[in-house]
């Protein structure tokens, strides 16, 4: 497998740093980063800038802290993402989509083919707000000891990088073993060729995901629509699009869908404005 094959896959991994507040922790996860072959690293609103500290601790990994992106928001950050996925050490009032961390290297690496995929992290002390975790298509957890569950940033990046790359290897090593020419096996009585070592069965599938930025004007549509029939009081708003981010989110709409849904939406503010 060529480096090349590697980094192209990889490369649409992001890595997001949400707000941190200590510039050498930076540093250790670009590290961590480079030891599994990430390079994508976005730093969100954070209080200090890279400097010679964080440098130190990147051991190496000076090239990714020189290319990382700063940006202010998180959903600057993921707005052209197919896929984010938000870590978080506690639980929630609501539950999300939970992935385990073998399940959510894989899932990253089955949807960085055909988009930009993000892995965000939160503060060093209290993570991610509820608000940016409902940015997050899903959730995943770390499975530390309960008793002391005590993971710093650079270690949660390592513990996550690593999956994503195990879970590319192995994908590539199965897409070596299919693409391989294998010699057929010939049936002695009807003198047939057949290949049945790599048997092929995949679903076909059009219809992508739509991006980050896409379903969050899906929300803004549903948001207004339901203002309009009175379904939403904007004095007292309540859990209703929480609860809805979170419904849609479990049903991950293509982009088909996501438009049929759109169209529905304009349909119903058109009636309730008559």
């Amino acid at each position: 497998m060529s480096g090349s094959m590697l980094s192209s896959l990889l490369d649409n991994v992001r890595i997001v740093l949400v707000n941190t507040s200590d510039c050498r922790n930076i540093g250790s996860a670009a590290r961590a980063m480079k030891t599994m072959g990430l390079s994508k690293l976005i730093l969100v609103d954070p209080q200090e800038m890279p400097n010679g500290q964080a440098q130190a601790l990147s051991a190496g990994a000076t090239d990714v802290l020189a290319n990382a992106k700063v940006v202010a928001t998180l959903e600057e950050a993921i707005s052209d993402c197919g896929l984010v996925v938000g870590t978080s050490a506690r639980s929630r009032t609501l539950p999300w989509p939970m992935l385990e961390p073998r399940g959510c290297g894989e899932k990253l690496v089955s949807e960085a083919n055909d988009f930009p995929v993000a892995l965000v992290f939160g503060r060093e002390s209290s993570g991610l707000t509820n608000d940016e975790l409902q940015l997050c298509h899903f959730h995943v957890q770390i499975p530390a000891n309960p008793e002391y569950s005590s993971l710093n940033l650079a270690m949660a990046v390592q513990t996550l990088s690593y999956e994503v790359r195990t879970s590319y290897l192995i994908a590539e090593e199965q897409r070596f073993k299919k693409d391989k020419p294998v010699q057929a096996v010939v049936d002695a009585d009807n003198e047939e060729a057949h290949d049945d070592k790599y048997p092929i069965s995949e679903e076909a599938h059009d219809d992508k995901y739509p991006i980050s930025e896409e379903t969050e004007r899906l929300y803004q549509h549903f948001e207004e629509a339901l203002k309009s029939t009175g379904f939403i009081v904007p004095s007292h708003p309540g859990l209703i699009m929480t609860k809805l981010r979170r419904l849609l989110n479990r049903a991950r709409p293509d982009n088909k869908e996501v438009k049929m849904l759109r169209g529905i939406l304009a349909s119903v503010e058109r009636s309730a404005k008559k």
